[in-house]
């Protein structure tokens, strides 16, 4: 799931798009004048008050608890490849999610079901459906009678299956409640609109993508641009009442091609913002284009890196995704308490579990960062809780976790990390991940230190990770807790100063307490990461932000490689651009 000059490698899932600016004052962020309640809110506490008042089960039981939340949400999507549009897409939904618990704060129908298996344990499944967009009140309220009734009577089934299982089973080894009590938040911001102009975006990124045209050794390529524009609207049964909205852009540059050995290379840049006008201009834009041509023909030629461990940097924004994959994820609270995680560091409060010289936050609130936009921004999580900054690690000793409303043991309350993309089920996310370090040099000594440590070991040279695409890390009992990371740019930096030489065909594979030990000092250029995590409760957007670190060791293995040679016949655009293959 980074950016210092606006470069951005994708991270840790799939490549999404970006969007693009306009240069059109209609384009900026528009807003209502005067925020005002939408109608929407009206009938969703209606339809609350009245499931709150009359539903009941056979035997008495009724809801202790429900949020309704409503996501809004306009998306356009235009992609091009060659200089011709390949796709154009613009949807608009509005989608409600229903969080109904029977029972109590202390024991509900979401508590974990031990002995059932991944997809037994839990209700992974979302109270999901769509509304009318046009706001007709009597065909919403059939809507959201309908599934407040399917959630009903499914919270009623599985409760009696939880309180069977508990009784049958050991006792816990995490005794917390299943759900905390919050203050209720009320906020009515403004509805978000920010126009577009078709026609210009698809005009734009045929021109980006046009570049493309004089390079027949990169057999795919495509530019993108995507745009989202979410308001939320949410009520609850303890008395929230939200109302607000933000918008997400990304430019997407992505080319691919094949080594002469069978290798699938490929590399991918992106440009963030919460506006569409906040986008980079023209020329920043091809630069990034022509960044990836170089850097994919680059890699075409470098050679294959053996198995290796020593010495390592990892760049600022291949940092950010190193903390966010290997350590972000340990931390979120609901693996705490499920008793198929692997709990790396449940136990582990007020003890050391990083170099003491790193500590780390997650700030949701922060909008940006040296003037970059952060894609893990948001005003309230999606249990009605407002985001804040949460001092995580402190001098090395972890202090708390990231917490949603699923309490674990020794913290009752949520710390606004309850996320989810719309549709699924809540539970504790990334936002903004801040590391901090007070043992920094410049980056160059840094690069001297890696040397000198290659000397100390006996190594022949060490590696520079530029960029890493992104990552997966197993936290469950059922197989090993491990970690791979996939780097794309990867350079061996000799010890006796010789040139650096670009490699290709590694990952980085490791186990997280062996790791975070081998950190030696950072230097002084926190880089920014944006992107898009997917995890249980769907795809949310994420940043990270860090130094460049070096590590004591590292071990790599050799990726995955495809056995196909390149294609056989010379590419057609060979012959119009006057170039062969």
């Amino acid at each position: 799931m980074m950016k210092t000059s606006r470069r951005y490698r994708h991270p840790l899932v799939w490549p999404w798009t970006r969007a693009l600016v306009v240069l059109l004052v209609a384009t900026a962020l528009t807003v209502s004048a005067e925020p005002t309640e939408h109608p929407l809110l009206d009938i969703l506490a209606g339809e609350m008050a009245l499931s709150m008042d009359k539903l009941v089960g056979p035997d008495g039981t009724k809801p202790y608890y429900l949020q309704y939340w409503v996501t809004d949400q306009r998306t356009v999507n235009v992609s091009a490849t060659l200089g011709s549009i390949a796709g154009e897409r613009e949807n608009h939904t509005r989608l409600l999610d229903v969080d109904l618990r029977c029972g109590g704060y202390a024991l509900d129908n979401t508590h974990q079901i031990r002995g059932a298996g991944y997809f037994g344990g839990y209700d992974r499944r979302g109270g999901w459906a769509y509304l009318p967009l046009d706001g007709d009140p009597l065909a919403t309220r059939q809507a959201i009678w309908l599934k407040t009734d399917q959630q009903f009577k499914s919270a009623l089934k599985r409760l009696a299956q939880v309180q069977a299982n508990v009784k049958v089973k050991v006792e816990e080894d995490d005794p917390s409640d299943d759900f905390s009590r919050e203050d209720a938040n009320v906020h009515i911001g403004p509805w978000v609109e920010q126009p577009y102009d078709l026609a210009e975006l698809k005009a734009r990124v045929k021109r980006y993508s046009e570049r493309f045209r004089a390079h027949p050794l990169i057999y795919s390529s495509t530019v993108s641009v995507t745009g989202s524009i979410s308001n939320r609207l949410a009520v609850s049964s303890e008395g929230s009442r939200l109302q607000f909205g933000q918008g997400w852009w990304r430019i997407g540059i992505q080319a691919s091609t094949i080594a002469e050995d069978g290798m699938e290379l490929w590399q991918y840049t992106s440009f963030d913002s919460h506006t569409l006008a906040g986008l980079p201009d023209d020329a920043e834009v091809i630069a990034g284009v022509d960044r990836v041509i170089a850097d994919v023909l680059a890699l075409r030629d470098a050679p294959v890196v053996d198995p290796y461990t020593g010495p390592a940097i990892l760049l600022n924004r291949a940092s950010g995704v190193f903390f966010h994959e290997i350590f972000g994820h340990r931390i979120e609270g609901h693996r705490q308490k499920d008793v198929d995680e692997g709990q790396t560091f449940a136990k582990k409060i007020d003890q050391e579990v990083l170099p003491t010289f790193l500590s780390m936050v997650d700030d949701p609130s922060l909008r940006t960062f040296k003037n970059i936009e952060l894609n893990g921004y948001y005003a309230f999580d999606e249990e009605c809780v407002a985001s804040r900054p949460v001092s995580l690690v402190e001098d090395g000793v972890l202090k708390t976790f990231l917490l949603s409303r699923s309490p674990t043991r020794g913290f009752t309350k949520s710390n606004g990390h309850g996320r989810r993309q719309p549709g699924s089920r809540v539970v504790a996310r990334q936002g903004n991940l801040i590391i901090r370090s007070t043992k920094q040099v410049t980056f160059d000594e840094l690069r001297t230190l890696l040397m000198d440590e290659c000397k100390k070991q006996g190594k022949e040279y060490g590696l520079l990770f530029e960029d890493i695409s992104g990552g997966f890390t197993s936290t469950r009992r059922t197989g090993p807790q491990s970690f791979k990371v996939l780097p794309i740019m990867v350079y061996r930096v000799f010890a006796d100063g010789r040139p650096d030489e670009l490699v290709r065909g590694v990952d980085i594979v490791g186990t997280p307490l062996t790791c975070f030990s081998k950190i030696l000092i950072t230097a002084d250029d926190p880089g920014v990461f944006n992107g898009v995590c997917g995890a249980e409760s769907g795809s949310v957007p994420v940043s990270a932000i860090s130094p460049s670190i070096l590590v004591e060791q590292i071990e790599i293995e050799k990726k995955r490689k495809a056995q196909d040679r390149p294609p056989i016949l010379e590419a057609p655009i060979a012959s119009a651009s006057g170039q062969s293959q």
